[in-house]
């Protein structure tokens, strides 16, 4: 009888960390994509504001950008693969290149805010080239195409 509790227990405790494992790595999985989603918005919102030459918008959706790629890096725990997730295991394998792409993308974002401040558009559309380029080089090394479940 003693034997049959402990071992209840036991798998009872074991059930608790695994289900409390999962719920962590789904909210990291959430708080990341929740930054890369909120990189695209200003993305989006910095071309909206090219086109109506929003000086204002430009300097600060790119002071937004600059900010949120301090925290990509971070945001990339190892072994953060398991969940509804679109990283993959070259993060961990490639950090030090994972983290080169992050930084440009600060330094790209802070160079087109200031372009942006100086209302030089020749120098804006330079640096929204580089701040695309960026994106599509880490997203094909780092990113893989569809979602792992």
């Amino acid at each position: 009888m003693v034997r049959k509790i402990l071992v209840s227990a036991f798998f009872g405790f074991l059930a608790v960390g695994v289900s409390t494992q999962a719920f962590a790595q789904a909210d990291v999985n959430e708080k990341r994509q929740q930054l890369m989603k909120g990189q695209s918005a200003a993305v989006k919102a910095i071309k909206g504001a090219i086109e109506s030459k929003d000086y204002v918008t430009i300097e600060t959706k790119a002071k937004d950008l600059m900010g949120s790629s301090d925290r990509i890096v971070g945001s990339f725990p190892k072994g953060s693969t398991t969940g509804k997730t679109r990283a993959t295991e070259a993060i961990w394998d490639k950090s030090e290149e994972f983290a080169k792409h992050a930084k440009a993308l600060g330094t790209a974002s802070g160079e087109l805010a200031d372009a942006a401040k100086a209302k030089n558009d020749d120098a804006i559309a330079a640096k929204m080239k580089s701040i695309g380029a960026t994106c599509d080089t880490c997203h094909k090394v780092f990113r893989a195409a569809k979602y792992s479940e």
